[in-house]
């Protein structure tokens, strides 16, 4: 089967399987990552079918909605794509993208790199930046019920990998523990750059937030 085919029915069984996720994690979510991906990809010297699945796949079943299993993700894309007889090294890649490209928590430390997952790890993290990423934020502080802000509960910066799982502090929060930290965490030079004007627009809602809060707007 031609690469492109293989694309089409990963594009096809994605939105399929997505179609019902919470709204920062659903297939919109995947095909905005995915296009970053394409995008920052055109400057690098990658495989283009290991970037188009490991973006693709990279969400399909998130641990966060998964009682925390991260098993499930890459078993799920493993059986995926033997049926298309994907070769087992494309495969293989796959997998070590999809288990090593989310964020996990300031102290967790990845087991895996390679230059395609700095372009899909990249392009996972613009779109938890920004006013998307600000939006995709709250949605999901909405969907886990959380508040918005409590001044009264300070970010924690130096959580475990199970302790940021487990966190149940205020949406504001996570601004601090995760995505105020992803500007200087960036992989790529297309990445680096993309990023500068989303944590800017980040920094400017931050301000606004507070001023608000304190009534002084």
């Amino acid at each position: 089967m031609k690469p492109s085919e293989i694309i089409e029915k990963t594009i096809i069984f994605v939105r399929n399987t997505l179609k019902d996720a919470e709204g920062g994690h659903d297939w919109f979510h995947t095909e905005r990552v995915f296009k970053n991906a394409v995008l920052i990809a055109k400057d690098e010297n990658v495989d283009p079918l290991v970037i188009a699945l490991g973006a693709l796949l990279h969400d399909i079943a998130d641990s966060k909605f998964h009682n925390g299993d991260e098993t499930i993700g890459p078993k799920v894309a493993r059986e995926f794509l033997q049926r298309f007889e994907v070769k087992k090294n494309v495969i293989d890649h796959v997998i070590l993208i999809i288990e090593n490209i989310s964020f996990k928590g300031g102290n967790a430390q990845q087991k895996f790199n390679s230059p395609e997952l700095d372009i899909i790890q990249d392009a996972d993290r613009l779109d938890a930046i920004g006013a998307i990423g600000i939006a995709r934020c709250f949605n999901y502080g909405g969907f886990k019920d959380r508040a918005l802000y409590n001044p009264d509960i300070p970010p924690q910066l130096d959580m475990t990998k199970e302790e940021y799982k487990k966190s149940t502090a205020p949406t504001i929060n996570h601004f601090y523990e995760k995505l105020l930290l992803l500007k200087d965490r960036m992989n790529t030079k297309t990445g680096k750059k993309l990023a500068q004007q989303r944590h800017t627009f980040m920094e400017q809602f931050l301000d606004q937030f507070y001023k608000e809060w304190e009534g002084e707007l």
